[in-house]
């Protein structure tokens, strides 16, 4: 059989959106299956029911890669560890590194201590620990240059993700330090007046972002890039500014030259905090003079969101990603294929478009 490859973006349907990836590639008669996040706990099931269905009753699963800890990505990996046989998890685990950022945190002098903290701060990524320890499954760090499969990941360094375990929210002193009546009530307030968007008529081309970054955590978001069949896939994760930034400088050393992409997953379920008109450009193009004809779109860029999730993706985020030739694809509801010379599944056809939004977000 020719070389092909299979990406899909499952549905995660919960009022929240959620991020898991199943993906089966064939290069020159080797054949793997690469499981990036699960969804919610109670969507694990279903990505093991995806797996076996479409890729074989009996698949081994070559990778399991947690981008990183937040439950919409991490918790529904718990039934793959569980359901599937795997041969190697990847994840960072910020506890393991307790020795070295010891001397970052004024109220801990117990490297025991400081590890059991950070592991309680993140019991997702414990909970895989666990599984993964019981049933003999490798646990390795994907940082920047590690090799997954035929992916390279682009990021974070390991310097940049210990930067980010210390400035996070959910960091031992951050959690631990009372905050008082009045500051939790101005950070109610604040994430009430975030939600209130309003919509503006914008010509082509105009681009606007929100002005706030997105969180720690998201930025700790493992960028995974290979070049499949001659096709430039990129999975984000939900990685923010930062993440993307360091990942860009980084192609060059694995043969990406950018800008171009072929397939990419658009960050964060398609938030404005994560990405800007500077990085898309350099990812992605220039702005086009016009919109492209149906059809004629350059690359594919895919949103995990869900139905009811109201918040995503934002317009702005879509406008962005056709402003550049995308053709811009959604879960909502359905799962969703890409790939190239992949095996036909019956009753699977292509899936539609978002229809280019003419207002965005102020």
């Amino acid at each position: 059989m020719a070389n092909f490859f299979e990406i899909d973006f499952l549905s995660v349907e919960t009022k929240k959106s959620g991020d898991a990836i199943t993906i089966r590639y064939e290069i020159d008669g080797m054949t793997r299956i690469h499981v990036v996040d699960g969804g919610f706990q109670s969507t694990g099931l279903s990505v093991v029911q995806h797996v076996k269905q479409h890729y074989g009753v009996d698949s081994y699963i070559d990778h399991v890669v947690v981008t990183h800890p937040d439950g919409d990505h991490a918790g529904g990996l718990r039934t793959v560890l569980e359901e599937m046989n795997v041969g190697a998890l990847w994840m960072l685990r910020p506890w393991i590194h307790a020795a070295e950022l010891i001397d970052r945190f004024e109220t801990y002098n117990s490297i025991e201590r400081l590890a059991g903290r950070l592991k309680s701060a993140y019991p997702n990524l414990s909970a895989l620990e666990e599984i993964a320890e019981r049933r003999g499954i490798p646990i390795y760090e994907p940082f920047q240059g590690e090799r997954i499969g035929d992916f390279a990941v682009l990021a974070p360094t390991k310097r940049r993700y210990l930067d980010l375990v210390v400035e996070s929210e959910k960091t031992p002193e951050a959690v631990e330090e009372e905050a008082s009546a009045t500051t939790k009530a101005e950070s109610f307030f604040e994430s009430v007046l975030a939600k209130v968007v309003n919509l503006v008529k914008a010509a082509w081309g105009e681009e606007v972002f929100s002005t706030q970054e997105t969180s720690a955590e998201n930025e700790m978001s493992v960028i995974q890039y290979a070049n499949l069949c001659g096709k430039r896939v990129l999975l984000t994760g939900d990685a923010g500014r930062g993440a993307l930034a360091e990942a860009a400088d980084y192609a060059p050393f694995v043969g990406l030259q950018l800008p171009g992409i072929d397939r990419i997953q658009v960050p964060h379920h398609g938030s404005r905090k994560n990405v800007s008109t500077e990085l898309l450009d350099r990812w992605l193009g220039p702005r086009l003079s016009a919109k492209p004809s149906e059809g004629q779109e350059t690359f594919t860029a895919i949103v995990s969101s869900a139905l009811e999730d109201k918040d995503h993706p934002r317009k702005s985020v879509v406008r962005a990603f056709v402003h550049r030739g995308a053709k811009v694809i959604a879960t909502e509801g359905q799962s969703t294929r890409t790939g190239h010379n992949a095996p036909a599944r019956e009753g699977w056809v292509a899936a539609k478009p978002i229809a280019y939004p003419d207002q965005q977000e102020d």
